[in-house]
């Protein structure tokens, strides 16, 4: 099980989410509705900024996030919301970072995500170009190709070798075709070849997919436990509701 949930991962960022709620077992799901437009912005933006900022903890365990940043979603992008004192910072993506291509404008996708101090330098500010542009009401196109570019010709920092960020929420909602993943922690690379961690291999814990337009080498492994503690695998992943009054104690 662990094995096909984890493969599921390499497809592709987006894809990956779509292949895990397909490997998790899941109710039974109404017909996907179409996203294929922005929705208006409040729809994005969660009213309780303090239930966002308790989701957005419960990305990575309690002695993480408690000291790190956390960021929260405004009307422009990302904004500092409780200043931190590791390095760390926590957020609450959106659907045009982290959910599967059909679910790219839907606005009740949610999924918390903790960096450490080397992605917080070189790997978010990719998010806050998505998301900013996203704000702006650019297409889906505009917000790749512009976001390329930016890598491109520079704007944006080359991804720090120690990058990485935990994933394991269980409160998190990653769209209609994946509502659910297992908990697993990502380690982003320069370019790079899978083999370098054995990736992708039979038997291999550790898979690997590679954005040739980002120029980025994203390496994934799937744990046992969510942030609180419970076991990954006998845990229900959670409500494909966020709930706004979880607190992260």
């Amino acid at each position: 099980m662990l094995e096909r949930i984890v493969r599921a991962l390499a497809m592709t960022s987006f894809a990956s989410l779509a292949m895990l709620g397909a490997a998790i077992p899941t109710a039974a799901q109404a017909t996907p509705a179409s996203y294929s437009a922005m929705a208006p912005v409040e729809q994005y933006l969660m009213a309780d900024r303090s239930a966002e900022i308790s989701l957005a903890r419960t990305a990575a365990p309690e002695a993480i996030s408690r000291d790190a940043t956390v960021m929260v979603l405004g009307r422009h992008g990302f904004e500092t919301a409780a200043e931190g004192r590791n390095g760390f910072a926590c957020l609450v993506a959106r659907s045009w970072t982290s959910a599967p291509d059909s679910d790219f404008w839907n606005p009740k996708v949610r999924v918390p995500m903790c960096f450490n101090a080397a992605a917080v330098r070189t790997y978010l500010p990719i998010y806050f170009k998505k998301t900013e542009l996203a704000m702006a009401g650019m297409s889906k196109a505009r917000i790749q190709e512009d976001a390329a570019s930016a890598i491109e010709k520079g704007q944006l920092p080359p991804i720090q070798l120690g990058a990485m960020c935990y994933m394991l929420s269980k409160y998190g909602f990653g769209g209609d075709a994946a509502p659910h993943w297992p908990p697993h922690l990502m380690f982003y690379f320069p370019q790079t070849e899978a083999a370098a961690w054995g990736a992708n291999l039979p038997g291999s814990p550790v898979e690997a997919y590679t954005d040739p337009a980002e120029h980025r080498t994203e390496f994934v492994i799937v744990v046992q436990h969510w942030s609180d503690g419970t076991d990954g695998e006998r845990t229900n992943a959670g409500s494909p509701v966020v709930s706004p009054h979880h607190t992260h104690s």
